[in-house]
């Protein structure tokens, strides 16, 4: 299941981010921005418990989020929409899977895991820029449910059918935010129109 973020501010920013002449810091600086209202959409039915606060005047009731909550960048483009998330929500813990997409066979490869301990029975927020081909998301998403991971969801500024298609069959119990569905895969399986190679963007490494 996937919800596509039509939000008119969203779709501006993804107008600015797409942009090829949009410098690094400012492509930065767009995808912190679309993240904190994808993640908005993303935690609008997360689990809370009631709570009572002092106000300077009286008691009064309110809520809190219930769960851990764990978010996981793929490196290395992930680390590109952390920001966002850890604005909107600073107490979460944080997790990183490294993956990379073997040259020949286009299949994730994984070279790094490290992951907090409230993984397990917690929340986790899969971020990645683009979702491209599925394989690294879907292969990152099976290491996440290996370690115990209560729930999953999965942020991305934009991704296209195919691979939508490949993580919803293989977890269909994951939902997919993101910004736009775009048309296609090319044949080096960069999307299409897409915004180009994510990370390289992100940190100026072109």
């Amino acid at each position: 299941m996937h919800e596509e973020v039509k939000h008119p501010c969203v779709q501006h920013k993804l107008a600015l981010i797409r942009n090829k002449d949009t410098g690094y810091k400012k492509f930065r600086e767009l995808a912190t921005e679309i993240t904190m209202f994808l993640c908005y959409e993303a935690l609008k039915e997360i689990e809370v418990k009631e709570v009572t606060v002092q106000t300077p005047l009286a008691e009064a009731a309110g809520h809190k989020i219930a769960n851990e909550l764990v978010v996981v960048p793929i490196l290395r483009a992930g680390v590109g929409m952390l920001e966002g998330i850890l604005g909107l929500v600073p107490t979460a813990r944080v997790g990183f899977v490294g993956m990379y997409r073997e040259a020949g066979t286009k299949k994730p490869v994984s070279y790094y895991h490290k992951l907090p301990k409230e993984t397990d029975g917690g929340t986790c927020i899969v971020i990645d820029p683009m979702l491209a081909t599925g394989g690294s998301t879907a292969a990152t998403i099976d290491f996440l449910k290996e370690q115990g991971a209560a729930t999953i969801v999965v942020i991305c500024i934009v991704t296209c059918p195919e691979g939508i298609a490949l993580v919803e069959t293989e977890h269909p119990d994951v939902k997919i935010y993101t910004a736009s569905v775009d048309d296609h895969l090319d044949d080096r399986k960069y999307i299409v129109p897409g915004l180009g190679d994510a990370g390289d963007r992100l940190f100026g490494t072109r």
